[in-house]
Order: C-alpha cells, then structure tokens, then sequence
C-alpha cells in the first residue's frame, strides 16, 4: 500500500485545504485514537503496538511547487511546504520556528550546496549552532513543541537518545524553553569529545545529560521502553509531566527534513546545473534513518529522484537489508567506527518504509519479528519494491579516510567521516550519468582527530590539538562555539548501568 495523495498544490489557488491527520504504522490496537493530529503525534509519538506516526496522506507538490520556489529563500520554501502539509500549528509560531534559522552562518542560505566534482554537489547542512545536521530539524521542532506546551499549560519530558549529534541539538533548542525539561542519554564511549562536550557542558537547568554504559541502539531501546511504558507514564502524570521526544521517531523532526531536500534540488536548478524536472541521485549516510526518509517522502511527494542512495559504515545492516531483504540483528555486534553517528543497527525510520510500501499489518508482522526473532526477511517482490527507490553502499574506516585524503587534495574539499561514507556509493551506486547530493551531515570540527589522521597519518591526537593542526593544514577557521568548548566546565557527570536509566531520570526530576 503506498500512501495516497488527497490533494495537489495549484500555482493560482495555492492550495486545496484539506485537513492532515497521522496514522499508525502498525495499525490501531483499540486503544489508541485510529488518527490524530500532527500536534498530537508530536506530543505523544509512540502509536499502537510499539509503532509510529506516519502522515495519512502526502501532497503531491509537482513541477508548479517547485518552478513557484526557484527564487525562494529557504523560509519562504520552508512556510510553503508546511502550509501545504496543514499541520495544526498557528502560523505565527511556524515563523517564529523558521526565524531561528538566521541564526545559521549564512541567514540568507542556511543550507549551502557546494560543488566537489563535475557530477557531485554537498549540501552542507551543519551551519548551525552544533555543527550537525540535526540542528536544521531541531531547532524549529523545539520551538513548535515548547509552544504547544505552553499553550495547553503542560509540563512535558522530552527524551532523547543520541549518537552524537542528536543530543547537543536538542538540548541547544530546548534549553531554558518553559513548560519542558529534557533529559539526554548518549552512550559513554560512542562520541567525539567535541559532540561529549556540547553536551555535558550545558548548564541550563530544565536539561539533563546521563551517559550510558552501553552503545546507541541501548540508549534508543531505553527510550523506546519508556515511551511506552504506562508505569512510568503513571510516574510523570504524578508530578504532572507528559512524556515525548526529540528523537526522529517523533516525526515532528521528519518533517522538517523533508525541506532541506527540496531545497537542494532548487539549488542545483538556480545554479543551472540541472534542468527543472531533470532527475538527480541523493546519497545520505545513514544510521537510524531519518534523514533518508525525509528524502524518500520528498521523492514520493513528487521530486524527481532516480534512486535514494544509503550510505553506512561498517555497521551495514541497512546496506544489507537493501541488497537482499534480510534484517537481521541475529549475529550483528555493533562496530565503533570513526562515523559514530552511524554506529547504530535498529534503524527506527525502516519501519515507516516498510509501511508506506507494505502496508501497516505486514509492517506490524515485520516488526513482531525483528522484536521477538531478531530478524525479519522480505519476500521476492517487497524486495523489488525496496530497489526501485534504493540502493545501497557500506564504506570501512580506512576507505573513508582515504576519501577525505584524496578529496581534499584534489578539490580542497574538506569533509568529516559520515559525509565521506557517501564517496563509496558514489563510485559504486550510480546507474546512469546523473548529477548525484551527498549530503553532508557534520562539519569536520566534531571529528578532527579523525580528520588530521586522514590529512596527516598523525594518530593520538587530542581534538583540541587536531582542531588547530587542521586549521592551518586546510587553511579553515574553527567555528567560535567549538573553540570555546574546551574552556566550559562539565557540569553533567552521571554515568549509569543500562539497567538504572529510568532512576537517573526520576532523580533528576
């Protein structure tokens, strides 16, 4: 079942207004309300039977929307986008929302694509406050979610389960926000010292920080346990707190990444490197798939998209599920790469996939089995479906250096270790003679150790020292907020067992 589209954007009338409402991917158990708004989903984004929030139909934007925003500035693209969504926000806080993004490096184009070879442009989407990709859905989320809690005068924990980047945007955006507090989990040893620094060193009190003796996908599993839990949802409505989160299962996050691919797209059109309508790749490194997914709904709501290219690292569930159907946690241990935000082997966005392709029974079917086998296999013509929208590619560590080594010295084009997984697929992904996005989801600061070792060989280096040697090597400036981090104090030092997560968190409250 693929999602249908119930209404189209017209260049004279704007819009036909029809109201969106989200379903559940794994069907309705009784329990739940059969649809909700987006505020709703937002607010509480655990649906039935462990599930999410999908949006029940899609616009078809088409040529008009984007021949309309050729010249548009990103929040002009960004306004019009959600106004055809019709999600249930007041739009002065919608404008409010996009407003944060002219505190981005360039307010003019927050998301720059640059070009690297003849057939690849980067879109850069790092120019904000932590240097990550996650700053560009999370900034406006926390301001639409924190509005929506003071409207209805409630109190709200926002969880979040971090990689690396995850967690220092949401507590960037939530900090000192009314009405909400947020508590973060990011596993002990799975970071950069950069991304450990953005985080313990915040010191607003609605925020915090608790490591986890364990890896991503133990932080995500906590997190999902919680959202679901009615003990603990019992507990906060004592203290009279609701529960959400600032994880991409909230697709209060998807949605805003749906725009920055639309906008790249233009780009490329404006820079007359493509013609409108002409088909393009977009390759994503990719852990739990959000990014992507954003991406896939772009190219089911009309923009012309050859294939979605997934990048991983050698972590390569993804890559594996996408060349043979099978995925399988069975005998996968998660690998400590040098693109730790990709360090992840439940990918969470799949399942919206899955459903928007299959179905919310065979999704539900699907998801049973990974949960209580640990594994799920797709038959021959599912697996056909899967292929005609992606393909896939897994880069090692020391491909990746490489890619960072050479691409600079033949372009002067410096990139971090998630944007350089995508130089594999480049080579090996591309069908037909198309113009290929990588999308570029850090900046090199988070991971210069890594970084310095590619340009230099030099290994044991502290990302202070690394920072610096890659400044002068690269001729590059270090970003003033990451400087300034390694004169913060930490003022976040729990480190908890798995198991003592949900304690960690009623003491804070």
């Amino acid at each position: 079942m693929s999602i249908a589209s119930v209404f189209r954007y017209n260049a004279e009338k704007t819009t036909i207004r029809v109201s969106m409402n989200f379903i559940e991917t794994r069907g309705n158990d009784g329990k739940h309300p059969k649809s909700v708004t987006f505020s709703e989903a937002i607010l509480s984004p655990i649906a039935s039977f462990g599930g999410l929030y999908v949006p029940e139909t899609l616009p078809a934007l088409g040529i008009d929307f984007l021949e309309k925003h050729r010249k548009s500035h990103y929040k002009a693209l960004a306004r019009d986008f959600l106004h055809v969504f019709n999600i249930d926000i007041a739009q002065e806080v919608i404008d409010e929302a996009l407003a944060l993004y002219d505190a981005f490096d360039d307010p003019g184009n927050p998301v720059p694509v640059v070009k690297v070879y003849d057939d690849l442009y980067v879109s850069e989407l790092y120019h904000g406050p932590t240097r990550a990709f996650k700053d560009m859905a999370l900034q406006p989320f926390g301001k639409v979610l924190s509005a929506i809690a003071q409207e209805r005068n409630e109190n709200y924990l926002i969880l979040a389960a971090t990689s690396g980047d995850t967690g220092p945007a949401a507590l960037e955006t939530f900090k000192n926000q009314q009405n909400v507090k947020v508590a973060c989990l990011y596993p002990e040893k799975g970071t950069s010292d950069v991304q450990r620094l953005q985080m313990v060193t915040e010191d607003a009190e609605n925020l915090k920080v608790i490591g986890i003796k364990g890896n991503f996908d133990d932080a995500q599993n906590a997190l999902k346990t919680l959202l679901a839990s009615e003990r603990f949802k019992a507990t906060l409505n004592a203290k009279h707190i609701s529960l959400s989160a600032a994880n991409s299962v909230n697709f209060g996050r998807i949605i805003f990444q749906i725009i920055y691919h639309i906008h790249s797209y233009l780009e490329l059109v404006r820079a007359e490197v493509i013609a409108m309508g002409e088909k393009v790749y977009l390759n994503i490194p990719s852990g739990n798939f959000g990014n992507i997914l954003g991406a896939f709904y772009a190219m089911q709501m009309g923009l012309p998209v050859e294939k979605l290219v997934v990048s991983s690292n050698e972590n390569n569930i993804l890559t594996r599920l996408i060349h043979t159907g099978v995925y399988d946690l069975r005998e996968s241990r998660l690998i400590a790469t040098t693109s730790p935000a990709m360090d992840i082997l439940k990918s969470s966005n799949v399942e919206r996939v899955l459903y928007s392709l299959l179905g919310a029974e065979r999704t539900r079917e699907l998801m049973h089995d990974l949960d209580t086998k640990q594994v799920y296999r797709l038959n021959v013509n599912e697996l056909a479906r899967l292929q005609e929208i992606f393909a896939a590619d897994y880069c090692s560590d020391a491909e990746g250096k490489a890619y960072i080594k050479t691409t600079f010295e033949e372009t002067g084009y410096l990139m971090d270790p998630h944007t350089a997984t995508c130089l594999k697929a480049y080579e090996t992904s591309k069908e037909k003679p198309l113009v290929m996005i990588v999308y570029s989801t850090a900046e090199w600061t988070k991971f210069s150790p890594t970084i310095a070792n590619a340009l230099t060989g030099e290994t044991d280096t502290r990302d202070i020292d690394a920072l610096h040697a890659i400044s002068k090597e690269a001729n590059v400036t270090i970003p003033p907020m990451i400087e300034a981090l390694f004169n913060k104090k930490a003022v976040h030092t729990t480190v908890v067992e798995k198991e003592n997560i949900e304690e960690a968190i009623l003491s804070f409250l």
